[in-house]
């Protein structure tokens, strides 16, 4: 009783809030506590597009409501994702549909939304995503695949059935980081210090200060807040400020991570657990200091070329890219969905910049020096080796083993996982309007 007030209050709210703008809502699905909005498909179908298969008003509800099992499973078992995590797929994604619409003005003219909101609504979107896919992968975590399987599965299908395989290559990475002048981090962290004198004396508070300035994207939005985490899930200088606090009312010192320069705010401790607000700030690098990191990976490039030194003796004792520098400066792809890595990467799964890059090399070709973004946010230059370059082609045992076990163990995900959403079907109350029942649903089970 208590659930079906809720959702009718719910559903009142909506109605009322859309007529207010003339546009009429309701709940269209109900998905044990949580409601699906009609305004939740338009906003998708917006997002995505012609990337949906089929109808939107079938594929989008049912998504929708596989994704809200997943989230409430992952609830549950305190499964969750960073929003340091989710705010580089954003700013990919959002900077490649600007590149698409050709302007941030145009993009924000053809979704109907300001930028701000863009934003908002696809960070929503990838973290319930991300958050969903460590859900499966611990659903699916007790799959083992063995070689005698992987070969008996493909010793039968004819050639023609065989996976394809796109183009990939190897890349090697050597990168420098851009002097940061003395006076620009003492600047940024005044500022911190500043922000902090002001919060504690209740002249404003750290959440609109977040709001406005952090450069943490994922975080920003909700005033700076994180997640729950442990102290091994954050950077190391972090946590060991942030575990400090003991006092909600204080703002710490200024701390720097890999990320540039904080400072925290406690909201609760639970457990191995906290719960911060924080705010981020990066140091601006001169124009000048880029100019002369990438002439020093020039001449870098130059003595490699000149064979004083190799690629590889390089990247272990001159680069600053600590996941490839003890690998001799191979990158390494680590597919999300199984969390298995390779060397190997498709094009599409390259760093933008660097992909622009390959795309114009030759096997052993060493670039010029160019600039990108990385996984922390911070500028950075760097020179590239394309290392392999393995043509498009169809799978074989002895050249693509791994791939092909990625195959199977995919397969056998997909059963274990399927099975499991229609479990959880019979278990979970839901509810579907009338008029959003004609559908062929991937899982019949949902109309009950």
């Amino acid at each position: 009783m208590k659930k079906l007030l809720i959702l009718a209050l719910v559903t009142i709210c909506a109605q009322h809030l859309y007529a207010q703008n003339h546009t009429v809502d309701e709940v269209i699905w109900v998905v044990g506590d949580e409601a699906i909005l009609r305004s939740d498909v338009e906003r998708m179908r917006t997002i995505y597009g012609n990337e949906i298969k089929g109808n939107p008003y079938c594929v989008i509800p049912e998504q929708l409501a596989i994704q809200k099992l997943f989230l409430h499973q992952a609830a549950i078992d305190s499964v969750s994702v960073s929003d340091g995590d989710v705010a580089p797929y954003v700013e990919q994604d959002i900077n490649e549909k600007v590149m698409m619409a050709g302007s941030k003005e145009k993009l924000e003219e053809y979704m109907r939304m300001p930028m701000s909101q863009i934003r908002e609504e696809l960070f929503e979107q990838y973290k319930n995503e991300m958050t969903a896919r460590q859900m499966k992968q611990k659903i699916t975590a007790g799959i083992k695949i063995t070689p005698a399987e992987v070969r008996r599965y493909f010793r039968d299908l004819p050639q023609d059935s065989l996976p394809f395989i796109p183009t990939q290559v190897e890349v090697q990475i050597l990168t420098r980081h851009p002097r940061i002048r003395r006076e620009e981090i003492e600047r940024v962290k005044e500022q911190l210090r500043g922000w902090a004198e002001r919060i504690q004396a209740g002249t404003t508070s750290f959440s609109a200060l977040a709001r406005m300035f952090s450069k943490d994207e994922g975080s920003a939005r909700m005033g700076g807040e994180l997640e729950y985490y442990g102290r091994t899930q954050l950077d190391p200088a972090f946590a060991n400020v942030a575990f400090s606090l003991t006092d909600p009312k204080k703002v710490s010192k200024v701390v720097q991570s890999e990320y540039g320069y904080h400072i925290i705010q406690l909201i609760d401790k639970r457990g191995d657990k906290i719960k911060v607000r924080h705010i981020l700030r990066r140091p601006e690098v001169d124009p000048k200091d880029i100019e002369a990191c990438m002439s020093r990976l020039d001449s870098i490039a130059t003595d490699i070329k000149e064979n004083k030194f190799t690629f590889e003796v390089g990247a272990q004792e001159l680069s600053d890219d600590k996941d490839s520098r003890n690998n001799n400066g191979i990158m390494t792809n680590l597919n999300k969905e199984t969390g298995v890595a390779t060397t190997r990467f498709e094009m599409g799964d390259l760093p933008s910049e660097i992909a622009r890059m390959v795309d114009k090399m030759e096997i052993g070709e060493i670039s010029q020096a160019f600039t990108m973004t990385d996984k922390h946010g911070m500028e950075t230059c760097a020179i590239i080796k394309l290392k392999n370059r393995i043509p498009a082609h169809r799978a074989s045992i002895t050249e693509d083993f791994q791939i092909l076990k990625g195959t199977v163990e995919a397969k056998k995900s997909e059963e274990m996982i399927q099975q499991w959403i229609k479990d959880k079907q019979k278990s979970t109350y839901v509810r579907i309007n009338e008029d959003w029942r004609n559908c062929d649903f991937t899982y019949p089970g949902w109309a009950k």
